[in-house]
């Protein structure tokens, strides 16, 4: 039985997708304080239309992470989440897309707009982007530029430096948070396009390296094609270090868990992932804890975290923290 007798265990996840999505949806049902920080350098799909049409910040996985950590009436949630399916100026564009868009031009920005939102939506928690500007990402090779999220990640193979096309003021909300935190998490998702955003900003980078709170990386269940290829659990350890600079990543939190082998088999024939290899001694190697565990969903036949078993897991990791932490100071 896990004693849940603090009720303010403060966690900051940084990412973006579904992956981060599906880690929230089953952290608010613990008694943690979650603080959710959002790239927003998407620039595809009805994200990068808006930002384009309406010169606004990309508002796509702002809607994704407030839907999930909302509580609130389950036929409204589906309606926030339909996506027009009629050509014409709507097409593609989710409901919750365009509310976002509607509440930036009303309240000035997205931080204000993306509050609101979560005190409409009662979401447990706090969202906040990770900057106010509109910004894009930019891959470089010698002379050869790949510019914006979508033409990053096709070219990911043939890019040396990853950047932001100007240098970006991180929100000040973002930088206390990480400096209350008792847990930073970096969640599943595109490596390079959704979790290495927070770390191209060097404000974010030197926050991470004052905190005493251990940093956490939720391993990938399979590889994403063009971006991580064969990659290891370990392989995404050493590029998340890499630019954490002298902050490294403390745990993994990694699955064990079999795959539905029908579901592995359609993945890896449709779009080529395949399985993440959890190789623990490379990992150990790093310096990592390993935590593992059965963390895997494939009963809608997709492969997801089971958002509830991930989140206790890290809900009883930061419990024995804490009795190893008290226990010290006796």
């Amino acid at each position: 039985m896990i004693d849940t007798s603090d009720q303010h265990l403060r966690i900051v996840v940084f990412g973006g997708g579904t992956g981060l999505s599906v880690l929230l949806s089953g952290l608010k049902l613990f008694p943690l304080e979650v603080t959710t920080v959002i790239s927003m350098s998407d620039n595809g799909s009805s994200t990068g239309v808006l930002r384009q049409e309406l010169d606004i910040p990309a508002v796509g996985d702002v809607g994704k992470v407030i839907l999930s950590m909302a509580n609130t009436d389950s036929e409204l949630l589906e309606l926030l989440q339909y996506r027009f399916k009629k050509q014409g100026s709507l097409y593609n564009h989710p409901l919750r897309n365009i509310l976002l868009a509607a509440l930036i031009d009303l309240r000035g920005n997205v931080t204000e707009a993306t509050k609101y939102m979560c005190r409409i939506l009662n979401v447990r928690g706090t969202v906040l982007p990770l900057t106010e500007e509109e910004v894009d990402l930019v891959g470089r090779n010698g002379d050869r530029v790949f510019y914006g999220q979508v033409d990053v990640s096709r070219n990911i193979k043939e890019i040396d430096t990853l950047e932001y096309d100007h240098p970006i003021e991180v929100e000040p909300e973002v930088l206390e948070r990480i400096a209350e935190a008792d847990l930073v998490i970096f969640s599943p998702g595109s490596l390079y396009t959704s979790i290495l955003p927070h770390l191209l900003a060097d404000q974010v980078v030197a926050a991470l390296e004052k905190t005493s709170a251990p940093i956490m990386y939720v391993s990938n269940l399979v590889t994403q094609p063009g971006e991580t290829d064969d990659y290891s659990v370990s392989d995404h350890v050493k590029v998340l270090n890499r630019y954490l600079r002298s902050r490294k990543v403390d745990v993994v939190l990694a699955n064990t868990g079999e795959l539905d082998s029908s579901v592995l088999e359609n993945y890896e024939a449709s779009e080529n992932k395949l399985p993440v290899l959890l190789d623990t001694e490379e990992v150990a190697a790093l310096g990592a804890r390993i935590i593992s565990g059965d963390i895997a969903d494939t009963s809608e036949g997709i492969i997801r975290h089971h958002s509830l078993k991930t989140g206790y897991i890290i809900l009883s990791y930061l419990m024995d923290r804490q009795t190893e932490k008290r226990r010290e100071q006796k």
